[in-house]
């Protein structure tokens, strides 16, 4: 992953945000590339003036997840689970990570995608399987764009604060598992928080 990491980064300095959307676009369908690693060297690179604006940095990464999340989302509702047992060994969509994001679309309904979207390996594939599932779209696409908004928002953001520095935290970055963790760690109590206000409000009317 790391050498296939370098090679979008790369690809970001030399092509800009058309190099950054193509790279989250990957991400989406499940290509190891790791978004981790590549959203806050976009952060970096707006600190330097490689890349404009801040605001379009994070924007250009929500763009490209997004439209990750719907070639992800068509693959799984139109190419079904013959498709994915064919190749969804090549994205990481195996049958025991298929069947990790089936129970939480099971226990938390369309908030699984937000909470997936902050679980190593599974954000890169949630589209699938919520289009295997026939997800309805509006709830899809909102929870999708809530939790790309915190992820990338919160990486670029990262990287723009370190600027030059960055090479100084991306050992960190790059071992951004406790990071995921907290992140996945918030995501599942907000998940307990609105059930539990949703089961409230149901049984209060």
């Amino acid at each position: 992953m790391e050498h296939l990491a370098a090679v979008f980064v790369g690809l970001i300095d030399h092509y800009g945000y058309w190099g950054l959307f193509i790279a989250m676009l990957l991400a989406n369908v499940g290509a190891p590339i790791g978004a981790e690693i590549i959203l806050p060297t976009a952060g970096g690179l707006t600190a330097t003036g490689h890349l404009p604006f801040l605001w379009a940095t994070i924007a250009v990464a929500i763009a490209g997840e997004l439209a990750g999340a719907t070639g992800g989302y068509v693959i799984g509702r139109f190419g079904g689970r013959p498709l994915i047992d064919n190749y969804g060994k090549y994205v990481h969509l195996t049958h025991e990570n298929l069947d990790r994001v089936h129970r939480f679309f099971e226990r938390y309904g369309s908030f699984a995608v937000f909470v997936c979207r902050f679980i190593p390996v599974i954000r890169g594939i949630v589209a699938i399987p919520a289009g295997l599932a026939e997800m309805n779209l509006a709830h899809f696409y909102g929870w999708y764009f809530l939790g790309s908004l915190i992820f990338c928002g919160g990486f670029v953001l990262l990287g723009n604060e370190v600027g030059d520095h960055l090479d100084r935290v991306m050992p960190l970055v790059h071992k951004s598992g406790a990071v995921m963790l907290i992140l996945a760690v918030v995501a599942v109590v907000a998940a307990i928080v609105v059930m539990r206000k949703r089961k409230g409000s149901v049984s209060g009317g």
